[in-house]
């Protein structure tokens, strides 16, 4: 019986995997942005749900329309939860590229990708976020660079929040938990050591429901700021919204 719980899951990621293929082939090269925007937000909620994760926004400060975006990093389903509340533009490691289908997707999504230790690519990136966030929109990226155990939050690299501090925005620090039925730590969430992304799906997938909460925190004035001050407030804001479980 788990046994075929599980193959209907797994095919129903599937299918709506080959489903999110065909909306970025058809549909995404023509749609203006609030429309891409619109379809990345619905496609998302869709897989976490299929995946039995419930996305809930906990109280307090309201998400900007305008601004930088940063969180902790505990799970590939990280982007997907952030997207299903208030779908933005990406910037992630590119290791996020290679997984399967899914990175092709949030490529075709508009994710920008950083390959570490590349600082001409960086530089290139971080025009672009500047512009971007010039047009209006929101961008969003995990400045630990890596996964983190669920509740710990590691430092913040400060670079890329210079481009709030040029384009004029603040920063909106976000906590992201994954939560059980008795509010404690999803265990099958985590995504550090050996754990592959197939096998974070997996466990997913064979395991119980999760809850997804993410907290938007008191926003950050970039303006006369320094990159450094910027990283260090958002790294203490998250991680004392996850110390105080903010987000439970």
């Amino acid at each position: 019986m788990l046994r075929l719980r599980l193959a209907w899951r797994l095919a129903r990621v599937v299918f709506h995997l080959l489903a999110g293929l065909a909306s970025c082939a058809l549909v995404f090269p023509w749609a203006r942005s609030g429309r891409r925007a619109q379809l990345t937000q619905r496609w998302s909620r869709r897989l976490l749900a299929i995946c039995g994760v419930r996305v809930e926004e906990a109280p307090g400060n309201a998400a900007l329309e305008h601004a930088l975006f940063v969180s902790n990093h505990v799970s590939w389903l990280d982007i997907f939860v952030i997207n299903a509340l208030h779908p933005c533009r990406f910037v992630a490691k590119a290791e996020i590229r290679a997984w399967p289908v899914l990175g092709w997707l949030v490529a075709a999504a508009g994710t920008v990708f950083i390959a570490r230790g590349n600082r001409r690519e960086l530089r290139h990136i971080f025009k672009g976020i500047v512009n971007v966030l010039g047009e209006g929109e929101r961008v969003a990226f995990f400045p630990e660079g890596t996964v983190a155990q669920q509740g710990q939050v590691l430092p913040f690299h400060a670079n890329l929040f210079e481009a709030a501090i040029d384009a004029g925005v603040q920063v909106q620090p976000c906590a992201l938990a994954y939560l059980d039925e008795a509010g404690n730590w999803h265990p099958n969430v985590d995504y550090v050591g050996e754990i592959t992304f197939v096998d974070s799906i997996l466990t997913i997938l064979r395991g119980g429901p999760i809850r997804a909460r993410l907290a938007c925190l008191a926003p950050l004035d970039a303006k006369g700021a320094h990159r450094r001050e910027l990283a260090q407030a958002a790294h203490d804001a998250v991680a004392s919204a996850l110390e105080a479980r903010v987000v439970s």
